[in-house]
């Protein structure tokens, strides 16, 4: 017989917690609406264009007035515009516009929304993964978790990768003005090998990823950004990683999407250099559960259990390490992969960027 907890209700409590849920359900739904602004080109309609009505947005962006006029009430309600009520006109101010309008701003995060989008879409493979235990690989989830992806991360990658990262890890910068060979492991649609390719001219890289459209489009990326004879990319996983020699071997975000991350890390010290380099950059987490209870941690738990844990279930280890494995787990990693030392070499509020050395 079940038993029924009859403890009382702290009114207070739930009135909070109702209040906590009406937020979130709030936030949920207008994800959705950023998404379909971003996608239209609303944000981008708006930028700089100083206060402006429903009908000129509308006219701007080839939209119907009264879908425009009801989604900017919504984004006037979640502060993301500024409503005049005395000329009903509506602005975009420039701190959003970094926001959701400059693809080149460190601080765009429209990319994330458009990766949320994907993960709803994947609702019903999700669910069944949950009740099975079963994985959902990379190439299943909705395209727009590709795209998303690569919006993503793309900015904070051009403005820390070459300037911070890069040159607090030790003699790599050196390495690399002089030509150096790199290897980036899980390189997606390509950002990150494309960066540091347009950054460093007498290096040569290679872009890994098992997911051949990405690789298709990076090819091309590369070639649109005058790299392409610098750059090539394979359709490889990380434990494929052709050759050995490599000065500098990096994984962007990636490493928790593996199912086996020892073995892709003791693959990667295998083909360095003597003295080589690997860059291993991964999302900011503390090592205790209860010191990650924030809204970064939300936001990092429920992309790990959206998409991370189950894209390393549906591979060989299933190691599942998650999107918020901490640095202490990571160092785990490098030890049993035999690295002879591990550190931390930079970060931001995003990221933890830790080097390991052959």
């Amino acid at each position: 017989m079940t038993t029924i907890d009859t403890k009382p209700v702290d009114q207070a409590r739930l009135e909070a917690f109702v209040g906590q849920a009406v937020f979130d359900m709030a936030a949920a739904i207008s994800g959705l609406l950023l998404h379909i602004g971003d996608r239209l080109g609303l944000y981008k309609a708006m930028a700089g264009a100083g206060p402006i009505t429903p009908a000129t947005l509308a006219q701007r962006s080839g939209t119907a007035e009264r879908y425009v006029r009801e989604w900017l009430s919504n984004q006037a309600a979640g502060g993301y515009v500024v409503y005049d009520p005395a000329h009903g006109t509506f602005e975009l101010p420039p701190e959003q516009a970094m926001v959701v309008a400059d693809e080149t701003s460190p601080v765009f995060l429209a990319g994330a929304f458009e990766s949320i989008a994907s993960c709803y879409a994947d609702h019903d493979a999700l669910v069944d993964a949950f009740r099975t235990g079963a994985g959902v690989g990379w190439q299943e989830h909705d395209d727009r978790l590709f795209s998303g992806v690569l919006r993503l991360f793309r900015p904070g990658y051009a403005a820390h990768l070459v300037d911070e990262w890069l040159p607090a890890l030790d003699g790599v910068v050196d390495k690399l003005r002089s030509g150096a060979s790199v290897a980036d492991v899980g390189s997606g649609l390509g950002a990150s090998t494309i960066i540091m390719a347009e950054a460093f001219e007498r290096s040569t890289f290679v872009g890994l990823d098992p997911h051949e459209p990405s690789i298709v489009a990076a090819r091309k990326a590369a070639a649109a950004a005058g790299v392409g004879q610098r750059t090539r990319f394979e359709v490889a996983t990380a434990k494929d990683l052709p050759g050995s020699g490599y000065d500098l071997i990096c994984l962007f975000d990636c490493l928790h999407d593996m199912g086996d991350p020892v073995g892709a890390a003791s693959h990667a010290r295998e083909a360095l250099a003597p003295g080589g380099t690997w860059l291993l950059v991964e999302p900011f987490a503390n090592d205790k559960l209860e010191d990650n209870l924030n809204p970064l941690g939300k936001l990092f738990y429920a992309a790990s259990t959206l998409v991370c844990t189950p894209t390393s279930l549906s591979q060989d280890g299933q190691a599942a390490l998650g999107a918020q494995a901490g640095e202490a787990r990571l160092r785990e990693v490098a030890e049993q992969a035999g690295f002879a030392s591990f550190r931390r070499a930079a970060e931001t509020p995003f990221n933890l960027v830790l080097e390991g050395k052959r």
